[in-house]
């Protein structure tokens, strides 16, 4: 049962500071229970407890570690259909996007502790003594990598789960060895409880420090409080420009500035090569408004802009998305906010006279639900006014005609960093390919070949981050096992007597990891 209780550790505390009851967005109608928010002591109170337990836990072993995030996955998994109903009566997505999504979060936890076991994250490397060395000897030098300290995440809108209180920001960090400590999104606050507990009992049954997790509902106020706390050292944020610039902006004006790991906005270009346009422009058409609008379009990789040749081949893909586009009805936007804010960005859009409307998509009958928008301008037009590539968070795109392909290389320029980019190619178009690539690589973080930029495989190889603004570190990701490396440091100790080494360096390798000894990686 919900009790819009604060988690603190161990505890379960009301908050003190105002409340929050989730909305059901299809409706308006709100739900109970209302949720207590935290304010400064809570806050206090919880980075306390983290930080006490940071340096037990940084140092359980690899297997306790694992053993966690998977009974955290079970516990999730265990809550059951209650959960679906309550991020559903929060959110207005539907069973089938939930409980998919509640696979994706299982799976990233079971994934991350298998990282943990693997245990290569460790990034062991030994440099023996060479006391005979001359002119000067060389001291034995052993580096590993460490958890960098207590973790703040704030969780997604659009991810009530992925996303949210054990996603994958979470997992990362608690894989790295990081306490966390939640703020959660007040558009799903009994999903959030509902994980929160999950993980609280977790701690409890792996027989980890209390504060190796807690679970905060907050306004802004509380969570600059969170950010600017000295215990914590890192962030991971998942939202608007302006959320994760505020928060970035308080992390650096701190007296130890911290990272913020922030994923913000993009608009993710597809580019319409010449001879795929011609070969298939309205099977493209199509399935890119197959895309488009895909849970209401309320997605971070979204392509909300399409690049393309005006001429015969660009009108069929027009004539072709806007006929499906308008055969498609609207789905709930995610909270009454989201919705407001995508019609002020549409509007912004239709009232350009530079830009044509070219379809919208019917009405849908819930309350917030998301009428589809599909706009056409001009390569010069979008290159002279920087207005269009802001990001309308939703089912919305614009289409930008081009002249000549030294028209696309020009825009692809003058974008912001994105988390993808897109080509639609044909052998044909291999040249055109590689002449947009520097720039891409420059721009991106994910480059597709005919797919489409939403859906992130949650895998080794993934990169889900980008140049600003998609992020506010560029050298991360967010989505997949890479993400562990950034609530890591290194740290070199020379010289040390074996007995205070820590296992993944200590000769013989107790660990039977992969380490570099000499420059060599092997299992020496």
């Amino acid at each position: 049962m919900l009790t819009g209780h604060l988690l603190i550790g161990s505890q379960s505390l009301p908050g003190q500071n105002g409340q929050v009851r989730g909305i059901n967005p299809a409706t308006g109608d709100t739900l109970e229970p209302a949720f207590g928010l935290a304010g400064k002591a809570e806050v206090e109170h919880a980075c306390a407890l983290a930080w006490a337990a940071f340096d037990t836990y940084r140092e359980t072993g690899l297997e306790q570690r694992a053993a966690f995030l998977e009974k955290i996955a079970s516990n999730i998994a265990d809550i059951g259909d209650a959960l679906i109903e309550r991020a559903m009566a929060e959110t207005g997505l539907p069973r089938a996007r939930l409980e998919g999504e509640r696979g994706r979060t299982v799976g990233q936890l079971r994934l991350f502790a298998q990282e943990v076991r693997e245990g290569s994250w460790l990034d062991a490397r030994i440099d023996p003594a060479q006391p005979q060395r001359q002119p000067l000897p060389r001291s034995d030098l052993r580096q590993r990598h460490i958890a960098v300290g207590p973790v703040a995440v704030f969780g997604a809108s659009n991810f009530p789960l992925a996303f949210s209180v054990a996603g994958g920001d979470t997992a990362s960090a608690l894989a790295a060895g990081c306490p966390v400590v939640v703020k959660a999104h007040s558009a799903h606050p009994g999903t959030s409880e509902l994980v929160g507990r999950a993980i609280q009992d977790a701690v409890r049954a792996c027989g980890l420090p209390q504060g190796v997790f807690s679970l905060l509902f907050a306004e802004r106020g509380a969570a600059v409080d969170l950010v600017t706390d000295w215990r914590i050292k890192s962030v991971g944020f998942t939202g608007s420009r302006a959320g994760g610039m505020a928060l970035v902006h308080a992390a650096a004006a701190r007296r130890e500035p911290i990272p913020v790991f922030a994923e913000m906005s993009s608009i993710n270009p597809v580019f319409l090569l010449p001879a795929a346009l011609a070969a298939r422009a309205k099977s493209i058409g199509r399935n890119f408004i197959a895309s488009l609008t895909m849970g209401a379009g309320q997605f971070c990789t979204n392509p909300g802009i399409v690049l393309a040749l005006e001429g015969p081949d660009a009108d069929a893909f027009l004539a072709s998305a806007a006929k499906a586009l308008k055969e498609n009805v609207g789905a709930t936007m995610l909270t009454p906010g989201i919705h407001a804010a995508y019609e002020r960005g549409v509007a912004h859009l239709a009232a350009n006279g530079k830009v044509k409307e070219v379809a919208r998509g019917q009405q849908g009958a819930t309350r917030h639900a998301c009428q589809g928008a599909l706009f056409i301008t001009r390569a010069a037009d979008f290159l002279a006014d920087a207005s269009m590539q802001e990001e309308v968070f939703g089912a919305a795109s614009l289409v930008i005609l081009c002249r000549s392909l030294q028209d696309m290389r020009d825009v692809a320029e003058q974008l912001e960093g994105q988390l993808t980019a897109t080509l639609q190619m044909d052998d044909a178009d291999a040249d055109a390919a590689r002449a947009l690539l520097p720039a891409l690589e420059r721009k991106a973080g994910r480059i597709l070949v005919n797919g489409y930029p939403t859906g992130v495989e949650v895998c080794h190889a993934m990169v889900h981050g980008g140049p600003f603004p998609a992020t506010s570190d560029p050298r991360a990701t967010s989505v997949g096992t890479l993400a562990i490396r950034r609530f890591l440091r290194p740290v070199c100790y020379q010289d040390l007597p074996e007995a205070l080494l820590p296992e993944a360096i200590k000769p013989g390798n107790p660990l039977g990891l992969w380490r570099r000894v000499d420059g060599v990686l092997g299992k020496a």
